[in-house]
């Protein structure tokens, strides 16, 4: 049985019930506004009625499903509708009238899977195949149903300048990118992954827009604020005069996406540029989109809402016992686990790394045990100021854990994955420790295969401006590792480099790789078989760890059914002494580890035993 899937929203083309059509604009800073409907012969302009706090708005008859529109501000310039549903062009160009309730949605049954069973896969449309679309993608579900993760984390797809780009330039949140196909191709990828036990999440950018394609400043000045400043310019005006609209056309976006398109969760990037001074009349943006979102849907379905936020800010991943539907986040991803971990395997220290240079061992037990390794204490990266909250209250779940992303990979001079930087040994403990730790795991495209094909950032502007691109990250990555003055930096604004971020899927076909998606498909089947079903309903203050080396530890989780989780692990060139053994059993061990505990024992280098003792 089929169902039909439409978010009202109080701007945008909405068609009415009737056949009519009607636009809503806000634009505070125009004196006139008009819509222009392509296709009607002559060309028709109708003026759009001035309403209350800088709203145009018009109902016609003229207009339905297909039709394009733009909107013509004080006679003097034309704009795409920033809630556009679908931009078939340019997002300089028409936006397109899109009926949600011409698909029909196949999943009526799906209800998404809990948190505990969420197994995390980043991946960039557009170099995940060599077409670069929702339906190239579509074809390799089933390849990723049987690799084990459960949950695909879709880089940004919004409405982005030009035929390529991470994502993070988008300008037109509402309306997929054209370049990766149809709407409703996107919806058949999102109904499929459901059909096949996956959920998918999408990328929100609520820190900014790009630098080209974005019109709101023209007409509805309003949307940003000098009195904040972010990495990109004047920030987006979530407390200032005017903000009840900007934090309602953001609201809507996060609602649109989860009802419209029915997708499972939305990681929302770079919450720490997103500024609100709201007073104690209203929550700041963040808290109130969450608790809109879990009102929503909480009751009827799972939907998860993930932070990345550089300020380890615990706050947002602390549930209220008294309302388990209140303003909270699922959980946040853990930068700090990955920068001990890359510490610990390639030696780097510059840059962020420089926080973890010192005993990276202790850093990465406080992170399995406690969640940030940095809960409020001076950050030398960051001009020796405190950073992040206390998180030890905070079970596992609350973090996302990785070895690698797309930024961990991209932001780096030749964007290397860390199967380049490191011996294979080293990656096989490190990835046994991401896979199997309580912590929600998250691999990126290719990871599981050790792909040799890079990630480094590509966009896709005018040459003017992809040169003071290509100018601004050299100069970030002259305080980060793998920089090279001497040698040339891939430009993010050539195609070439674009194509260089392909996944090569032929790599498969090689033993070496083969045997590496043999080896991630082994720990998350034991991930399902002896972790996942012990996860949900975990105390906090449960965890402890021991120290056995500089770099070697022992860490102790108890789960959900009293059960004793254990993690032994070396992650050096040289044995370590283990004095005090398990009587746990042996689920896994890579390779060199030992097969028993019997003193005297020693763990050979870089090798890791997980154990589990039944209550």
């Amino acid at each position: 049985m089929t169902v039909k899937r439409r978010h009202l929203m109080p701007f945008g083309a909405e068609l009415l019930d009737d056949g009519r059509v009607r636009f809503r604009l806000w634009a505070p800073g125009a004196a006139k506004v008009e819509l222009s409907l392509l296709g009607l012969e002559p060309e028709e302009y109708l003026t759009m009625t001035p309403e209350d706090e800088g709203w145009f708005g018009i109902i016609t008859e003229y207009g339905s499903s297909a039709y394009y529109y733009q909107y013509r501000i004080d006679e003097s310039f034309y704009v795409p509708d920033p809630a556009s549903r679908c931009q078939p062009e340019t997002v300089h160009g028409a936006s397109q009238i899109i009926n949600p309730s011409d698909w029909d949605w196949q999943d009526r049954d799906w209800k998404g899977r809990p948190w505990e069973e969420v197994i995390l896969y980043e991946l960039h449309i557009g170099a995940f195949t060599a077409e670069g679309t929702f339906a190239a993608a579509k074809q390799r579900l089933d390849y990723l149903a049987d690799l084990g993760v459960t949950a695909l984390q879709l880089m940004p797809i919004a409405a982005f300048p030009g035929n390529r780009n991470w994502g993070y330039d988008g300008v037109l949140p509402f309306a997929p990118a054209t370049v990766y196909g149809t709407p409703d191709d996107l919806k058949d990828f999102i109904q499929t992954a459901h059909a096949k036990g996956l959920m998918v999440f999408l990328d929100m950018v609520y820190s900014h827009f790009g630098p080209e394609g974005n019109y709101l400043n023209q007409y509805a000045p309003a949307f940003f604020t000098d009195r904040h400043q972010t990495p990109w310019g004047s920030a987006i005006n979530f407390d200032g005069p005017g903000s009840t609209w900007v934090r309602a056309y953001f609201l809507h976006n996060a609602l649109y996406w989860l009802e419209e398109y029915h997708v499972d969760g939305l990681r929302f990037d770079s919450v720490h540029a997103v500024f609100d001074d709201s007073d104690a009349t209203r929550p700041p943006f963040f808290e109130y989109l969450a608790r809109e979102v879990r009102h929503a849907y909480g009751y009827e379905r799972h939907v998860h809402l993930v932070l990345e936020n550089d300020n380890n800010a615990a706050h947002y991943l602390r549930p209220n016992p008294a309302e388990p539907h209140d303003g909270h986040f699922n959980a946040q991803w853990n930068d700090d686990i990955h920068h001990a971990l890359h510490v610990l395997l390639t030696g780097e220290t510059g840059g962020y790394y420089q926080d973890y240079a010192k005993n990276p061992i202790e850093h990465l037990a406080r992170c399995l045990t406690e969640g940030f390794a940095y809960q409020g204490e001076n950050s030398a990266y960051r001009g020796d100021k405190p950073r992040g909250e206390p998180s030890a209250d905070l079970p596992p779940l609350a973090f996302v854990n990785f070895l690698q992303n797309h930024d961990q990979i991209g932001n780096r001079f030749f964007a290397e994955r860390l199967s380049e930087l490191c011996s294979p040994k080293a990656l096989q403990a490190a990835t046994a420790i991401i896979l199997l730790a309580p912590s929600i795991p998250l691999l990126f495209m290719g990871q599981e295969w050790a792909a040799s094909t890079t990630f480094p950032y590509f966009v896709d502007f005018p040459e003017e401006l992809g040169e003071k691109i290509a100018q601004g990250r050299f100069r970030e990555f002259a305080h980060l590792p793998g920089f090279n003055k001497s040698q040339d930096m891939p430009l993010p604004n050539q195609t070439g480099t674009f194509q260089s971020a392909k996944l090569d899927w032929h790599e498969l076909d090689q033993p070496t790789h083969e045997q590496w998606l043999d080896y991630h498909r082994q720990l998350l089947n034991l991930r399902r078989q002896y972790i996942q079903p012990r996860l949900s309903g975990m105390t906090v203050g449960q965890a402890g760890y021991r120290l056995l080396s500089e770099r070697a530890l022992m860490v102790n989780w108890r789960l959900a059914d009293d059960s004793q989780l254990e993690l032994i692990a070396n992650l050096d060139d040289k044995s370590v002494a283990i004095d005090s053994p398990s009587n746990g059993e042996v689920i896994f061990k890579t390779d060199a580890a030992i097969a028993d505990f019997q003193q005297p024992a020693s763990l050979p280098p870089w090798s890791v035993v997980w154990l589990l003792t039944e209550s």
